[in-house]
């Protein structure tokens, strides 16, 4: 019995639930503004939304607790000059904000102790200030983001092409990254020492934020729209963009080797041009992504490097933008594992639960793992002396218990032990066992489980023996073509001394040797020992020698199976027709003597004996036994000749008849067209009835119908 194996999650049933209407952030002014950014950002008091206003750029404050329709006039966030582009709290502080605008300004806000933003009609309406502005870019601040673990520090992005490192209570920039286009998108590491970008000129770049240098970066998404980038877990990120032909694409990387491609390539979404929003939760391991101007929600776990689609929430409801609530404001004992606000047709903010469907009243421990905790783990002075440290976590079941956050169920979260997998690395003389293709695959859903596709036999045979294992062979082939690259066993330095990097890095995408051989020998086929010898000299590493003869080997395979194909083809014309004329004059009597007309006549004794009248052995023996195997042999294959002939007549005319029908199909639809072009009017009386017919008349004077 067939069945359909499903990947166990304990997330495989999440759904998303809607809220009402009444319960909503109704009656707002979402800005206008066609910057790339999210519009709005949530904490668990307060959500901070980019506003359209008049006279120079503002935001609004509103606190969670304020449901429902909103007043027409509200306080406002107001002080720079130009449209508020971005903004975002401090993880460590719920009161405090930070934001960016078009006036090359990043301001930083306070919510006042005694923040309203219903008053009375004769009540005159405050606007809030900024406690201190951050001067230092040179054009529009586009994005600005807290650090996850060091407190009072800040990133921002500029259209000046660079990304600096704040130090918010010394007003002071220590760190600043150029690009060489605009900053579509960046993101921290779980500690903090490292940062993803993406900008404009399709780039990704990993940077090291304590000596500002690039620790990896290479091509991404290849399509002119903006994508965006979000680090996963350890040395996983992963991207949202587009292709050359403007399909939305979902792609993982090795945030240590961008240059090597994504790992399994580049998933495709769909071809809907909304640029896709993602937001990972480290703690259930989870993407979601969110499309602009759409109103669904897909999302994914990930392991083992690859992305599981759970499910999708539904909504007929665009969003332009959309904001995660962080795990200590959610509604635990509802076993509600993420919450998403996002903005409806510009005019409200819906809350969106996705909720894990449980009946047990008791806290559950295995879906709600340990979440940060809102506290700092290092302060700014701290992080850039050099100090880092991993973010400090709670446990859920405290937040289930509303017990208060303290130092003393604070703890610094484990260190992710994640053990990827690496490309083995073996001497030259034995290559590595065939490896099975991890390529994902480009339908919208992905396969739940894959297949372990090693082989556990060697290439280190010779060639006539590989080439009897079919599967194998095939499968060597497969892992070839599809395997992904991976972080190479050799540094660079002699690749760059030799000329052959850009080689190397085209190996790497494509996973062929060939081009190691074309650079490296000047465009002849190399033998095993000059590949052991380029090994040992350097000039490409164990892995890649390793490659290379296993692809030796398997052409070698392939020459050696053609050659026994082409043999076994050459004595296949055995049939000769020189003896038919023998055949008529000596199976006639054979078969006079041996045929059916032999009947068994029963004995004294009861068994049958077969008159010798008919039959007589001997002469037979002596005189015919040679006419006769040779005859019955020609016999067969005139037979088998006459069978075929009638076979390929059968099947020319089976042919005929088909190509008579589609002729004849062709035919009657160039006519229907016809009848419907002219017979096809809202003046017809019916659907069997031509307009076009004179009364009384059987067929239509036009088309004949």
């Amino acid at each position: 019995m067939s069945g359909r194996f499903v990947r166990s999650s304990k997330y495989r049933h999440v759904y998303g639930q809607s809220t009402k209407k009444e319960l909503c952030y109704d009656n707002v002014r979402v800005s206008n503004n066609a910057w790339d950014s999210n519009l709005l950002k949530v904490n668990p008091e307060y959500i901070s939304l980019n506003w359209e206003a008049s006279g120079g750029g503002a935001f609004a404050v509103i606190p969670l607790s304020h449901k429902g329709k909103l007043p027409d006039q509200i306080p406002l966030f107001r002080g720079h000059t130009s449209a508020v582009l971005d903004t975002d709290f401090n993880p460590f502080n719920d009161q405090v904000i930070a934001s960016a605008s078009d006036d090359g300004k990043i301001g930083i806000w306070k919510v006042p102790d005694d923040y309203r933003i219903v008053y009375e009609p004769e009540e005159e309406i405050e606007d809030v200030a900024p406690v201190a502005k951050l001067s230092g870019h040179q054009r529009k601040v586009g994005h600005v983001k807290f650090h996850p673990t060091a407190n009072n520090v800040l990133a921002s992005s500029s259209a000046d092409y660079t990304v600096k490192l704040w130090d918010v209570e010394a007003q002071k920039a220590h760190q600043s990254l150029a690009h060489k286009d605009i900053i579509t998108s960046f993101d921290y590491n779980q500690d903090g020492t490292l940062m993803v970008t993406t900008s404009r000129d399709k780039q990704i770049r990993v940077w090291d934020l304590r000596t500002g240098e690039i620790v990896s970066s290479g091509a991404g998404h290849t399509g002119a729209k903006n994508s965006r980038v979000v680090w996963l877990d350890s040395e996983r990120i992963a991207t949202t963009g587009f292709s050359k032909l403007s399909d939305r694409q979902l792609a993982l990387w090795n945030a240590t080797d961008i240059g090597a491609g994504p790992i399994g390539g580049f998933r495709y979404l769909d071809s809907s041009s909304g640029i896709c929003m993602p937001f990972y939760d480290h703690d259930t391991k989870t993407l979601f992504l969110a499309g602009k101007g759409d109103g669904n929600i897909r999302y994914y776990e990930y392991g083992n490097d690859d992305f599981f689609e759970l499910s999708e929430y539904q909504s007929t409801d665009p969003q332009r933008g959309i904001a995660f609530m962080p795990k200590r404001a959610l509604n635990i004992k509802g076993n509600e594992i993420v919450r998403a606000y996002k903005t409806v047709k510009d005019s409200y903010v819906e809350p969106v639960g996705f909720y894990v469907p449980r009946r047990a009243e008791t806290f559950q421990s295995d879906i709600y793992p340990d979440c940060y905790a809102g506290v700092p783990s290092v302060s700014a002075e701290e992080f850039f002396e050099g100090k880092s440290a991993r973010p400090n976590v709670i446990e859920v079941e405290i937040l289930y218990e509303d017990k208060p956050i303290t130092k003393d169920n604070v703890h610094e979260a484990a260190e992710d032990k994640t053990e990827f997998k690496k490309e083995p690395t073996p001497a030259p003389s034995s290559a590595p066992a065939s490896k099975g293709s991890e390529s994902v695959s480009k339908s919208a859903e992905p396969k739940e489980e894959k297949p372990d596709l090693q082989s556990k036999g060697s290439f280190g045979t010779s060639s006539s023996a590989f080439s009897g294992d079919k599967v194998n062979s095939m499968l060597a082939k497969a892992s070839e073509e599809d395997e992904p690259r991976k972080k190479d066993d050799e540094n660079n330095d002699e690749w760059e001394n030799s000329g052959l990097l850009a080689t190397r890095n085209r190996l790497a995408k494509t996973g062929k040797i060939e081009v190691v051989h074309q650079a490296a020998s000047g465009g002849k086929t190399l033998t095993e020992k000059e590949i052991g010898a380029m090994v040992k000299s350097g000039k490409i590493s164990s892995s890649e020698g390793a490659k290379a003869v296993e692809k030796v080997r398997e052409e070698e395979a392939k020459e050696a199976k053609e050659a026994e194909e082409a043999e076994e083809k050459k004595p296949e014309p055995v049939e000769e027709k020189k003896p038919e004329p023998v055949v008529e004059k000596k199976v006639e009597p054979i078969q006079k003597k041996v045929g059916p007309k032999v009947e068994p006549k029963s004995t004294e004794n009861g068994k049958d004996k077969t008159e010798e009248k008919e039959i007589n052995p001997l002469p037979l023996l002596k005189e015919e036994s040679l006419p006769q195997t040779d005859s019955a042999t020609t016999a067969a294959a005139g037979d088998s000749d006459k069978r075929i002939s009638s076979l390929e007549e059968l099947v020319h005319s089976l042919v005929s008849q088909v190509k008579s029908q589609q002729e004849t199909i062709q035919q009657l639809s160039k006519k229907l067209d016809a009848c419907t072009d002219c017979c096809a009017s809202d003046a017809a009386p019916s659907k069997n009835e031509c307009a076009n017919r004179p009364e009384g008349a059987e067929q239509c004077d036009n088309c004949d119908c």
